[in-house]
């Protein structure tokens, strides 16, 4: 068996292909399988990595199961004892994996390791240095929109990583379980970065392990059916992870980060840059509503979930609340648009 396993999601994301797989190609670390699972792609996909890449193990699903099941269609294929994600919208250095194997061989302690990443088209500008998060569930990239090379100091501890390049341990998966396949696309990283460390599993920076990402290339930074997604889910990692003391403030911190919301809507363009109109800006409100409407009408289901998973916390409710507030992120930080405010 391989001791890491590389799993990337695909759906119709032909045009990414060629520059991601390549870079996989010439990375230092060898001893790796690569495991792409293609969400039912009506492009082409599964044909081109068929002939280009023979070295790549295609799983093929009939239907778009989303990132969350995806990535789980593929981790049930994978034998490898540290589980990588990586988006398909992406080019890695060559020692990229090289310095995430490095920073949890080091650390055995820890079950989740994120990578440097940075914009596609700016290699100095950071997409993420692991995640934050605000006091009502909703996560960001660390320093997202800064320059690199202005920082003067990294964090080596971090809360959760990003999704988009994320080693994960198999001994903390098989104990927790991996990404929630009910939430489709959005925030399920946050879900099982949360859980992980209600486990009592650390998580830390790999700060040399370099990543260039595309971002949003393909649901773009506003379309009503993200929003949707990102309302809905960040309420379901509040539920099933929260200390009940922020479940209780959950109402205020909510009105809160409305607020400056509303302000990003009002700013915002949509994926191709240009400045959305009322009826694009109605019906993101709209997504944001129902949204809210389905994460309600679920608790009943949700709350099942938290109380099965109370049984494996290893950490008390304060020093949780503790880490959450070490790790917060400012709800003013929500009114920059080019900077998204997604999970």
């Amino acid at each position: 068996m391989p001791k890491v396993s590389i799993i990337i999601l695909n759906w119709n994301g032909r045009e990414h292909l060629q520059e991601c797989l390549e870079s996989l190609e010439g990375q230092t670390f060898r001893d790796f399988e690569t495991i792409v699972v293609d969400n039912g792609s009506s492009d082409g996909s599964q044909d081109y990595i068929k002939k280009t890449f023979t070295w790549v193990r295609l799983v093929e699903l009939l239907d778009n199961n989303g990132f969350a099941g995806g990535n789980v269609a593929g981790y049930h294929h994978s034998g490898g004892s540290l589980v990588v994600t990586l988006n398909n919208d992406t080019v890695v250095e060559k020692d990229w994996l090289e310095e995430l194997v490095a920073v949890a061989e080091e650390h055995p302690g820890t079950g989740m390791v994120a990578s440097r990443i940075c914009s596609y088209y700016d290699h100095d500008r950071i997409d993420s240095l692991g995640m934050s998060i605000c006091l009502d569930g909703m996560s960001r990239g660390n320093q997202r929109g800064e320059l690199f090379s202005r920082l003067k100091q990294l964090p080596e501890q971090i809360l959760l990583p990003s999704a988009c390049s994320a080693l994960y341990r198999r001994e903390m998966i098989d104990q927790i379980g991996f990404f929630d396949e009910s939430f489709f696309a959005y925030c399920e990283d946050t879900d099982l970065g949360l859980r992980g460390r209600l486990a009592g599993w650390d998580a830390r920076l790999a700060e040399k392990s370099v990543v260039y990402h595309k971002y949003s290339a393909s649901a773009g930074s506003f379309s009503p059916f993200k929003l949707f997604l990102v309302e809905r889910n960040h309420f379901w990692v509040v539920f099933k992870n929260f200390p009940a003391i922020l479940l209780i403030l959950l109402p205020l911190t909510t009105c809160m980060r409305f607020f400056f919301l509303f302000l990003v809507v009002l700013k915002s363009s949509d994926s191709g840059g240009r400045k959305m109109g009322w009826q694009q800006k109605v019906a993101c409100v709209k997504a944001v509503i129902l949204g809210i409407f389905h994460a309600l009408f679920s608790l009943h289901i949700v709350f099942l979930e938290r109380k099965k998973l109370a049984r494996i916390h290893k950490i008390k409710s304060f020093e949780f609340v503790r880490l959450l507030l070490l790790h917060k992120m400012k709800f003013s930080s929500l009114i920059d648009p080019a900077k998204d405010f997604a999970c």
